[in-house]
Protein backbone atom coordinates (compact mmCIF):
# COMPACT_ATOMS: atom_id res chain seq x y z
CA UNK A 1 0.00 0.00 0.00
CA UNK A 2 1.35 3.24 -0.85
CA UNK A 3 2.11 5.88 1.84
CA UNK A 4 -0.67 8.16 0.54
CA UNK A 5 -3.51 5.31 0.11
CA UNK A 6 -1.76 4.26 4.42
CA UNK A 7 -2.43 7.45 5.32
CA UNK A 8 -6.22 8.12 3.68
CA UNK A 9 -7.20 5.02 5.55
CA UNK A 10 -5.63 6.09 8.65
CA UNK A 11 -8.46 9.04 8.13
CA UNK A 12 -11.56 7.35 6.60
CA UNK A 13 -11.52 4.51 8.93
CA UNK A 14 -11.19 2.67 12.23
CA UNK A 15 -12.31 4.05 15.77
CA UNK A 16 -11.23 6.84 18.21
CA UNK A 17 -11.83 6.69 21.58
CA UNK A 18 -11.89 10.04 23.79
CA UNK A 19 -11.72 9.96 26.64
CA UNK A 20 -12.32 13.23 28.70
CA UNK A 21 -15.15 15.32 27.64
CA UNK A 22 -13.29 18.59 28.26
CA UNK A 23 -12.25 21.36 26.24
CA UNK A 24 -9.03 19.59 25.31
CA UNK A 25 -11.23 16.18 24.44
CA UNK A 26 -13.89 18.67 22.25
CA UNK A 27 -10.86 20.44 20.45
CA UNK A 28 -8.95 17.21 19.97
CA UNK A 29 -12.68 15.87 17.85
CA UNK A 30 -13.04 18.76 16.39
CA UNK A 31 -9.60 18.61 14.60
CA UNK A 32 -10.19 15.06 14.21
CA UNK A 33 -13.35 16.06 11.90
CA UNK A 34 -12.04 18.97 9.92
CA UNK A 35 -8.90 17.00 9.09
CA UNK A 36 -11.02 14.41 7.78
CA UNK A 37 -11.33 11.65 9.74
CA UNK A 38 -14.62 10.23 8.87
CA UNK A 39 -14.60 6.56 10.91
CA UNK A 40 -16.13 6.05 14.33
CA UNK A 41 -16.08 8.48 17.29
CA UNK A 42 -16.39 8.27 20.83
CA UNK A 43 -16.48 10.96 23.54
CA UNK A 44 -16.59 9.14 27.11
CA UNK A 45 -16.68 12.25 30.26
CA UNK A 46 -17.70 11.06 34.23
CA UNK A 47 -20.30 14.50 34.29
CA UNK A 48 -23.35 14.26 32.84
CA UNK A 49 -22.39 17.26 31.27
CA UNK A 50 -21.37 18.40 27.27
CA UNK A 51 -18.00 19.72 27.48
CA UNK A 52 -18.21 23.31 29.34
CA UNK A 53 -15.80 26.66 30.02
CA UNK A 54 -14.03 26.30 33.19
CA UNK A 55 -12.39 29.64 33.79
CA UNK A 56 -15.71 31.68 34.58
CA UNK A 57 -16.53 29.53 36.67
CA UNK A 58 -14.34 31.67 39.34
CA UNK A 59 -14.76 34.66 37.23
CA UNK A 60 -18.47 35.88 36.42
CA UNK A 61 -20.60 32.72 37.61
CA UNK A 62 -19.38 33.39 41.56
CA UNK A 63 -20.27 36.92 40.68
CA UNK A 64 -23.89 36.15 39.40
CA UNK A 65 -22.87 37.76 36.01
CA UNK A 66 -23.33 34.55 34.48
CA UNK A 67 -24.87 31.42 35.48
CA UNK A 68 -23.18 27.99 35.54
CA UNK A 69 -25.51 26.36 33.09
CA UNK A 70 -24.69 28.75 30.42
CA UNK A 71 -20.68 27.79 30.03
CA UNK A 72 -21.05 25.54 27.13
CA UNK A 73 -18.04 25.46 25.18
CA UNK A 74 -18.66 26.89 21.55
CA UNK A 75 -18.48 24.51 18.87
CA UNK A 76 -16.59 24.52 15.57
CA UNK A 77 -18.51 22.29 14.07
CA UNK A 78 -20.46 18.78 14.60
CA UNK A 79 -18.13 16.32 15.17
CA UNK A 80 -20.53 13.47 15.21
CA UNK A 81 -20.31 11.57 18.18
CA UNK A 82 -21.33 8.25 20.67
CA UNK A 83 -21.08 10.23 23.80
CA UNK A 84 -21.00 8.42 26.86
CA UNK A 85 -21.70 11.06 29.83
CA UNK A 86 -21.67 10.07 33.63
CA UNK A 87 -19.73 7.36 33.47
CA UNK A 88 -15.84 7.85 34.18
CA UNK A 89 -13.42 5.51 32.53
CA UNK A 90 -12.38 2.52 35.28
CA UNK A 91 -9.70 1.02 33.43
CA UNK A 92 -7.41 0.61 30.19
CA UNK A 93 -6.59 -2.98 28.64
CA UNK A 94 -3.40 -2.08 25.92
CA UNK A 95 -3.41 -5.35 24.25
CA UNK A 96 -7.08 -5.94 24.23
CA UNK A 97 -7.28 -1.98 23.01
CA UNK A 98 -10.42 -1.78 25.35
CA UNK A 99 -11.54 1.41 27.61
CA UNK A 100 -13.43 -0.29 30.74
CA UNK A 101 -16.34 2.08 31.89
CA UNK A 102 -17.42 2.11 35.46
CA UNK A 103 -20.67 0.49 34.60
CA UNK A 104 -18.68 -2.72 33.58
CA UNK A 105 -19.43 -1.74 29.61
CA UNK A 106 -16.04 -1.60 27.52
CA UNK A 107 -15.33 0.49 25.19
CA UNK A 108 -13.30 -0.69 22.00
CA UNK A 109 -10.69 1.51 19.99
CA UNK A 110 -8.50 1.77 17.31
CA UNK A 111 -6.65 4.73 18.52
CA UNK A 112 -7.07 6.58 22.11
CA UNK A 113 -6.48 10.27 23.21
CA UNK A 114 -6.74 10.87 26.84
CA UNK A 115 -7.98 14.30 28.29
CA UNK A 116 -9.10 13.55 31.42
CA UNK A 117 -7.57 16.28 33.29
CA UNK A 118 -7.77 17.07 36.84
CA UNK A 119 -9.75 17.55 39.80
CA UNK A 120 -10.06 19.64 42.95
CA UNK A 121 -8.15 18.18 45.89
CA UNK A 122 -10.38 17.44 48.74
CA UNK A 123 -9.93 18.60 52.01
CA UNK A 124 -7.88 15.95 53.52
CA UNK A 125 -10.50 15.11 56.43
CA UNK A 126 -13.48 13.31 54.58
CA UNK A 127 -15.73 13.83 57.22
CA UNK A 128 -15.03 17.42 57.68
CA UNK A 129 -14.88 17.99 54.12
CA UNK A 130 -18.56 16.67 53.86
CA UNK A 131 -20.07 19.55 56.35
CA UNK A 132 -23.07 21.32 54.78
CA UNK A 133 -21.27 24.96 53.35
CA UNK A 134 -17.48 23.29 52.18
CA UNK A 135 -16.91 23.69 48.82
CA UNK A 136 -14.40 23.29 46.50
CA UNK A 137 -14.18 24.77 42.79
CA UNK A 138 -13.75 23.13 39.59
CA UNK A 139 -17.12 21.12 38.04
CA UNK A 140 -19.98 23.11 37.13
CA UNK A 141 -22.08 22.25 39.61
CA UNK A 142 -19.56 23.13 42.29
CA UNK A 143 -20.23 26.71 40.64
CA UNK A 144 -23.37 26.55 40.75
CA UNK A 145 -23.55 25.46 44.42
CA UNK A 146 -21.19 27.90 45.81
CA UNK A 147 -22.78 30.76 44.07
CA UNK A 148 -25.98 30.20 46.09
CA UNK A 149 -24.18 30.00 48.70
CA UNK A 150 -22.08 33.18 48.05
CA UNK A 151 -25.77 34.66 47.56
CA UNK A 152 -27.21 33.97 50.24
CA UNK A 153 -24.86 35.95 52.24
CA UNK A 154 -23.06 34.30 54.86
CA UNK A 155 -21.49 36.43 57.13
CA UNK A 156 -18.14 35.27 56.35
CA UNK A 157 -16.29 33.44 53.75
CA UNK A 158 -12.93 31.20 54.65
CA UNK A 159 -10.99 30.27 51.31
CA UNK A 160 -8.20 27.68 52.24
CA UNK A 161 -5.32 28.36 49.59
CA UNK A 162 -4.14 31.95 48.19
CA UNK A 163 -3.35 30.20 44.73
CA UNK A 164 -4.57 31.80 41.34
CA UNK A 165 -8.65 30.33 41.85
CA UNK A 166 -8.21 30.77 45.84
CA UNK A 167 -7.14 34.45 45.43
CA UNK A 168 -9.94 34.68 42.34
CA UNK A 169 -12.73 33.41 44.73
CA UNK A 170 -11.81 36.13 47.58
CA UNK A 171 -11.90 39.07 44.79
CA UNK A 172 -15.17 37.59 43.97
CA UNK A 173 -16.22 37.49 47.47
CA UNK A 174 -15.17 41.12 47.72
CA UNK A 175 -17.08 42.19 45.06
CA UNK A 176 -20.20 41.07 46.22
CA UNK A 177 -19.24 42.64 49.88
CA UNK A 178 -18.94 39.43 51.80
CA UNK A 179 -16.11 39.33 54.85
CA UNK A 180 -13.53 37.01 53.54
CA UNK A 181 -11.04 35.03 55.38
CA UNK A 182 -7.61 33.65 53.11
CA UNK A 183 -5.55 31.42 54.71
CA UNK A 184 -2.38 30.53 52.91
CA UNK A 185 0.56 28.05 54.03
CA UNK A 186 2.84 30.15 52.33
CA UNK A 187 4.19 33.58 52.83
CA UNK A 188 1.95 35.29 50.15
CA UNK A 189 -0.75 35.02 47.71
CA UNK A 190 0.75 33.12 44.37
CA UNK A 191 3.62 32.20 45.77
CA UNK A 192 4.31 29.09 44.18
CA UNK A 193 3.83 30.37 40.78
CA UNK A 194 5.04 33.69 40.77
CA UNK A 195 7.59 34.42 43.64
CA UNK A 196 7.68 36.15 46.71
CA UNK A 197 8.32 39.27 45.22
CA UNK A 198 5.41 39.33 43.08
CA UNK A 199 3.45 37.71 46.34
CA UNK A 200 4.28 40.48 48.33
CA UNK A 201 1.99 42.37 45.85
CA UNK A 202 -0.54 40.35 45.46
CA UNK A 203 -0.38 39.91 49.61
CA UNK A 204 -1.08 44.39 49.12
CA UNK A 205 -3.78 43.83 46.81
CA UNK A 206 -5.79 41.86 49.06
CA UNK A 207 -5.60 43.79 52.21
CA UNK A 208 -6.20 46.58 50.11
CA UNK A 209 -9.37 45.61 49.17
CA UNK A 210 -10.11 44.17 52.54
CA UNK A 211 -9.71 40.79 52.58
CA UNK A 212 -8.08 39.58 56.25
CA UNK A 213 -5.12 37.33 54.96
CA UNK A 214 -3.47 35.16 56.78
CA UNK A 215 -0.16 33.59 55.85
CA UNK A 216 2.16 31.17 56.74
CA UNK A 217 -0.66 28.75 58.39
CA UNK A 218 -2.67 26.38 58.14
CA UNK A 219 -6.63 25.47 58.33
CA UNK A 220 -5.64 22.11 61.15
CA UNK A 221 -9.27 21.11 61.33
CA UNK A 222 -13.20 22.20 60.48
CA UNK A 223 -15.74 22.21 62.91
CA UNK A 224 -19.48 21.32 62.27
CA UNK A 225 -22.27 22.18 64.34
CA UNK A 226 -24.81 19.78 65.43
CA UNK A 227 -27.28 19.76 62.37
CA UNK A 228 -23.82 19.13 60.23
CA UNK A 229 -22.89 22.35 58.54
CA UNK A 230 -19.56 24.13 59.30
CA UNK A 231 -19.52 26.87 61.99
CA UNK A 232 -15.66 27.31 62.20
CA UNK A 233 -12.34 26.47 61.55
CA UNK A 234 -9.34 26.15 63.87
CA UNK A 235 -6.09 27.41 62.32
CA UNK A 236 -2.44 26.54 63.70
CA UNK A 237 -1.43 29.34 65.44
CA UNK A 238 -4.18 28.17 67.86
CA UNK A 239 -6.92 30.31 66.95
CA UNK A 240 -10.72 29.75 66.23
CA UNK A 241 -12.25 31.51 63.03
CA UNK A 242 -15.64 31.64 62.83
CA UNK A 243 -17.49 31.04 58.70
CA UNK A 244 -20.47 30.03 57.32
CA UNK A 245 -18.91 28.92 54.04
CA UNK A 246 -15.51 27.06 53.16
CA UNK A 247 -13.92 26.90 49.86
CA UNK A 248 -11.54 24.98 50.04
CA UNK A 249 -8.78 25.37 47.16
CA UNK A 250 -5.46 23.21 47.70
CA UNK A 251 -4.57 23.25 43.89
CA UNK A 252 -6.10 19.99 41.52
CA UNK A 253 -4.84 16.15 41.29
CA UNK A 254 -4.53 14.16 37.97
CA UNK A 255 -6.82 11.91 36.73
CA UNK A 256 -4.99 9.32 36.34
CA UNK A 257 -6.20 6.03 38.98
CA UNK A 258 -8.74 4.48 36.48
CA UNK A 259 -4.66 3.96 34.64
CA UNK A 260 -3.72 1.94 37.29
CA UNK A 261 -2.19 -1.36 36.60
CA UNK A 262 -2.88 -0.71 32.99
CA UNK A 263 0.98 -0.32 31.83
CA UNK A 264 0.45 2.92 30.43
CA UNK A 265 3.05 5.79 32.03
CA UNK A 266 0.81 7.20 34.43
CA UNK A 267 0.63 8.69 37.81
CA UNK A 268 0.41 11.07 40.17
CA UNK A 269 2.26 14.14 37.97
CA UNK A 270 -0.06 12.97 35.22
CA UNK A 271 1.14 10.29 32.19
CA UNK A 272 3.93 10.84 30.61
CA UNK A 273 3.92 11.30 26.22
CA UNK A 274 6.68 12.78 23.81
CA UNK A 275 6.74 16.07 22.45
CA UNK A 276 4.14 15.06 19.67
CA UNK A 277 1.53 13.79 22.07
CA UNK A 278 2.12 9.80 22.11
CA UNK A 279 1.93 7.78 25.51
CA UNK A 280 4.88 6.42 27.18
CA UNK A 281 4.04 2.64 28.91
CA UNK A 282 6.01 1.95 32.31
CA UNK A 283 9.08 1.42 30.63
CA UNK A 284 9.45 3.85 28.78
CA UNK A 285 8.14 2.94 25.34
CA UNK A 286 6.40 5.48 23.07
CA UNK A 287 3.10 3.75 21.85
CA UNK A 288 1.64 4.79 18.51
CA UNK A 289 -2.17 3.96 19.57
CA UNK A 290 -2.47 6.35 22.67
CA UNK A 291 -2.25 10.12 22.67
CA UNK A 292 -3.13 12.57 25.34
CA UNK A 293 -3.72 16.37 25.70
CA UNK A 294 -4.53 19.09 28.20
CA UNK A 295 -3.73 19.12 31.94
CA UNK A 296 -3.71 15.33 32.73
CA UNK A 297 -0.58 15.47 30.33
CA UNK A 298 3.51 15.99 30.89
CA UNK A 299 5.46 16.18 28.20
CA UNK A 300 9.59 17.48 27.70
CA UNK A 301 9.34 21.07 26.21
CA UNK A 302 12.91 22.41 24.00
CA UNK A 303 12.68 25.44 25.43
CA UNK A 304 12.94 24.27 29.05
CA UNK A 305 15.44 21.90 29.25
CA UNK A 306 13.75 19.02 28.38
CA UNK A 307 11.48 18.92 31.24
CA UNK A 308 8.51 17.43 31.59
CA UNK A 309 6.05 19.84 32.07
CA UNK A 310 2.67 19.48 33.05
CA UNK A 311 0.37 22.51 32.42
CA UNK A 312 -2.39 23.33 33.89
CA UNK A 313 -3.83 26.40 31.30
CA UNK A 314 -6.33 26.69 28.74
CA UNK A 315 -4.27 28.00 26.23
CA UNK A 316 -1.80 24.61 26.49
CA UNK A 317 -4.98 22.62 26.31
CA UNK A 318 -6.31 23.19 23.24
CA UNK A 319 -3.29 23.79 21.25
CA UNK A 320 -1.71 20.53 22.82
CA UNK A 321 -5.50 18.54 21.67
CA UNK A 322 -4.79 19.67 18.43
CA UNK A 323 -1.42 18.49 17.37
CA UNK A 324 -2.46 15.53 19.32
CA UNK A 325 -4.99 15.22 16.81
CA UNK A 326 -3.32 15.74 13.65
CA UNK A 327 -0.58 13.19 14.81
CA UNK A 328 -3.26 10.29 15.13
CA UNK A 329 -3.86 10.79 11.53
CA UNK A 330 -0.86 11.41 9.92
CA UNK A 331 2.29 9.03 9.60
CA UNK A 332 5.70 9.61 11.20
CA UNK A 333 7.27 11.96 8.53
CA UNK A 334 4.10 14.08 8.70
CA UNK A 335 3.87 14.52 12.57
CA UNK A 336 4.19 17.99 14.79
CA UNK A 337 6.22 18.68 17.97
CA UNK A 338 3.86 20.46 20.82
CA UNK A 339 5.85 23.44 21.64
CA UNK A 340 3.46 26.05 22.28
CA UNK A 341 4.98 28.77 25.25
CA UNK A 342 3.04 28.50 27.97
CA UNK A 343 0.60 31.57 29.08
CA UNK A 344 -2.08 31.83 31.99
CA UNK A 345 -4.31 34.75 33.02
CA UNK A 346 -6.26 35.21 36.32
CA UNK A 347 -8.23 38.53 37.07
CA UNK A 348 -8.71 39.48 40.85
CA UNK A 349 -9.35 42.97 42.94
CA UNK A 350 -9.57 44.42 39.16
CA UNK A 351 -6.20 43.64 38.14
CA UNK A 352 -5.80 41.72 34.90
CA UNK A 353 -2.51 39.33 35.83
CA UNK A 354 -1.01 37.61 32.44
CA UNK A 355 2.18 35.15 32.09
CA UNK A 356 4.10 33.83 29.71
CA UNK A 357 6.79 31.05 29.97
CA UNK A 358 7.57 28.94 33.37
CA UNK A 359 8.10 31.44 35.81
CA UNK A 360 9.03 28.97 38.58
CA UNK A 361 12.18 27.73 36.81
CA UNK A 362 13.05 31.75 37.46
CA UNK A 363 15.96 31.96 40.53
CA UNK A 364 15.84 35.65 39.80
CA UNK A 365 13.34 38.86 38.60
CA UNK A 366 13.99 42.42 37.20
CA UNK A 367 10.77 44.71 37.02
CA UNK A 368 11.56 46.01 33.15
CA UNK A 369 8.15 48.35 33.11
CA UNK A 370 6.15 50.27 35.51
CA UNK A 371 6.18 49.85 39.42
CA UNK A 372 5.03 47.47 41.62
CA UNK A 373 3.46 50.56 43.81
CA UNK A 374 1.44 51.23 41.21
CA UNK A 375 0.19 46.94 40.50
CA UNK A 376 1.28 48.10 36.95
CA UNK A 377 4.52 46.42 35.64
CA UNK A 378 6.03 44.28 33.92
CA UNK A 379 8.23 41.48 35.42
CA UNK A 380 10.77 39.07 33.57
CA UNK A 381 12.12 36.17 35.48
CA UNK A 382 15.80 34.90 34.30
CA UNK A 383 17.52 31.02 34.86
CA UNK A 384 20.82 29.96 33.99
CA UNK A 385 21.77 33.41 32.16
CA UNK A 386 18.28 33.43 30.31
CA UNK A 387 15.05 34.51 29.93
CA UNK A 388 12.56 32.40 30.76
CA UNK A 389 9.38 33.62 31.66
CA UNK A 390 7.45 36.93 32.36
CA UNK A 391 4.18 38.43 33.92
CA UNK A 392 2.19 41.28 34.02
CA UNK A 393 -0.11 43.40 36.02
CA UNK A 394 -1.85 45.40 33.61
CA UNK A 395 0.75 45.61 31.38
CA UNK A 396 -0.41 42.69 28.70
CA UNK A 397 0.82 44.88 25.63
CA UNK A 398 4.30 43.52 26.85
CA UNK A 399 3.22 39.90 26.58
CA UNK A 400 4.13 39.30 22.96
CA UNK A 401 7.43 40.85 22.99
CA UNK A 402 8.58 38.28 26.10
CA UNK A 403 7.27 35.21 24.60
CA UNK A 404 9.62 36.07 21.81
CA UNK A 405 12.31 36.37 24.06
CA UNK A 406 11.77 33.48 25.76
CA UNK A 407 11.38 31.42 22.05
CA UNK A 408 15.18 33.00 21.04
CA UNK A 409 16.42 32.11 24.49
CA UNK A 410 17.53 35.50 25.04
CA UNK A 411 19.68 36.73 28.12
CA UNK A 412 18.96 37.46 31.44
CA UNK A 413 18.83 40.47 32.60
CA UNK A 414 17.74 41.81 29.46
CA UNK A 415 20.40 44.46 28.31
CA UNK A 416 18.47 46.77 26.76
CA UNK A 417 16.35 49.80 27.83
CA UNK A 418 12.81 50.36 27.83
CA UNK A 419 10.19 52.92 28.14
CA UNK A 420 8.58 53.17 30.90
CA UNK A 421 11.52 51.47 32.85
CA UNK A 422 12.00 52.66 36.56
CA UNK A 423 14.94 52.42 39.10
CA UNK A 424 13.31 49.44 40.40
CA UNK A 425 14.03 47.40 37.28
CA UNK A 426 17.95 48.03 36.75
CA UNK A 427 18.74 45.19 38.92
CA UNK A 428 17.54 41.41 38.94
CA UNK A 429 16.40 40.51 42.78
CA UNK A 430 16.06 37.12 43.98
CA UNK A 431 13.07 35.59 42.73
CA UNK A 432 12.20 34.19 46.15
CA UNK A 433 10.24 31.10 45.23
CA UNK A 434 9.65 28.31 48.21
CA UNK A 435 11.30 25.53 48.89
CA UNK A 436 9.73 22.90 46.43
CA UNK A 437 9.39 20.28 49.15
CA UNK A 438 7.13 22.48 50.67
CA UNK A 439 3.57 22.33 49.54
CA UNK A 440 2.28 25.52 48.20
CA UNK A 441 -1.39 26.35 46.19
CA UNK A 442 -0.40 28.35 43.50
CA UNK A 443 1.61 26.52 40.45
CA UNK A 444 -0.24 26.04 37.46
CA UNK A 445 2.92 24.70 35.51
CA UNK A 446 4.65 21.83 37.43
CA UNK A 447 8.16 20.46 36.53
CA UNK A 448 8.37 16.71 36.90
CA UNK A 449 11.88 15.64 35.93
CA UNK A 450 12.81 13.81 32.68
CA UNK A 451 12.31 10.38 33.72
CA UNK A 452 8.71 9.35 31.98
CA UNK A 453 8.21 6.77 34.74
CA UNK A 454 9.33 6.74 38.78
CA UNK A 455 11.69 3.40 38.63
CA UNK A 456 10.90 2.92 42.17
CA UNK A 457 7.57 2.19 41.19
CA UNK A 458 6.34 -1.71 40.85
CA UNK A 459 4.20 -2.72 37.66
CA UNK A 460 1.32 -5.41 38.11
CA UNK A 461 -0.52 -6.00 34.85
CA UNK A 462 -3.79 -5.58 35.08
CA UNK A 463 -4.07 -9.00 32.49
CA UNK A 464 -2.41 -11.92 31.50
Amino acid sequence: MSGDAALERLKREGRIVVVGASLAGLRAAETLREKGFAGSLTMIGDEPHEPYDRPPLSKQVLLGKATADRTALPRRLDIDAKWRLGVPAAGLDMKARRVRLADGDEVEYDRLLIATGVRARPWPKAEEGALDGVFVLRTRDDGAALERALAAGPGRVLVIGAGFTGSEIASACRERGLAVTVAERGDAPLVGALGGVVGAVAAEMHRENGVDLRTGIMVTALEGDSSGRVRAAHLSDGTTLEAEVVVVSLGAQRNTEWLTGSGLGAGPRGIACDAGCRAFDIWGIVTDDIYVAGDVARSPHALFGYQFLSLEHWGNAVAQAETAAHNMLSESAERRPHVWVPAFWSSQFGVNIKSVGVPSMGTEIVITQGSRAERRFVGVYGYQGRVIGAVTFDQCRWLDFYEQQIEQTAPFPPPYSTVDRRPEGNRPLDADFPDPSVPTHGPTITLSGYSPADRRMTFTPAHN
